[in-house]
């Protein structure tokens, strides 16, 4: 399974971006997708999950904030960020798995994408 991220950026606070995340390789080994982001300096942190059956997943620090899609049809996984703000500034990853207990958790997924930078400043 491969994953690639885009749709990274600088964007002031307030704004919205949309990350994407095209997947490719067995269909199984993404029943789960995910995303997470790191600042500098942090720990990876989850950010929002979804099933294959659409069943959704949101942190907290995210939730009203972003909104989580997937297309089957087009093996992609998007996120949707709103109102962002200048700690929401960090590398965005997506990952995906087969079987996921823990969808909060980074080493429940299988494959990672190679992350796609967000900035938030104005």
């Amino acid at each position: 399974v491969q994953l690639q991220a885009s749709g990274g950026g600088l964007v002031q606070p307030g704004g919205s971006l949309r990350l994407s995340c095209a997947a490719s390789g067995r269909t199984v080994s993404r029943n789960y997708m995910g995303w997470f982001r790191q600042a500098p300096g942090k720990e990876r942190e989850f950010i929002s999950a979804i099933r294959r059956d659409g069943t959704t997943y949101y942190s907290d620090s995210v939730k009203g904030r972003v909104t989580i899609s997937r297309d089957n049809a087009k093996n992609s996984v998007y996120l949707q960020m709103d109102s962002l703000k200048s700690e929401d500034t960090a590398v965005y990853y997506c990952a995906a798995g087969r079987s996921v207990g823990r969808v909060t958790v980074s080493d429940e997924y299988d494959y990672w994408g190679q992350g796609t930078e967000v900035t938030v400043s104005s």
